[in-house]
């Protein structure tokens, strides 16, 4: 069992940074790919970027390559997402999530935290 909490969302202006944390509990942390999705108001749920257990692969989606760095500290159990250049669009409660062993780009993750809520204002 792999228990996630989310935190560092909040409301910032168009062209801000928000940095994004998951704590992860657990002593099997780094068996586990992580990744971030996020969700807006009537939509579904879409992928933001994950990373491999060693943190030597990453990934992104389109929307946010660029402008948004995901890492990973397998000594602290703690996942990143920096978020920079942030606009409008990005406004969505924002998930962290663990996968065994594999990244996936897709919502096939077997662990899931509560979301963190992020604001971008215009």
């Amino acid at each position: 069992q792999v228990q996630l909490v989310e935190s560092g969302g909040g409301l910032v202006q168009a062209g801000g940074s928000l940095r994004l944390s998951c704590a992860a509990s657990g002593r099997t942390f780094s068996t586990y790919a992580m990744g971030w999705f996020r969700q807006a108001p009537g939509k579904e749920r879409e992928f933001v970027a994950a990373v491999s257990r060693s943190g030597g692969g990453t990934y992104y989606a389109d929307s946010v390559k660029g402008r948004f760095t995901i890492s990973r500290d397998n000594a602290k159990n703690t996942v990143l997402l920096q978020m920079n250049s942030l606009k409008p669009e990005d406004t969505a409660v924002y998930y962290c999530a663990a996968r065994r062993l594999l990244i996936s780009t897709v919502t096939d993750y077997d662990y899931w935290g509560q979301g963190t809520q992020v604001t971008v204002s215009s």
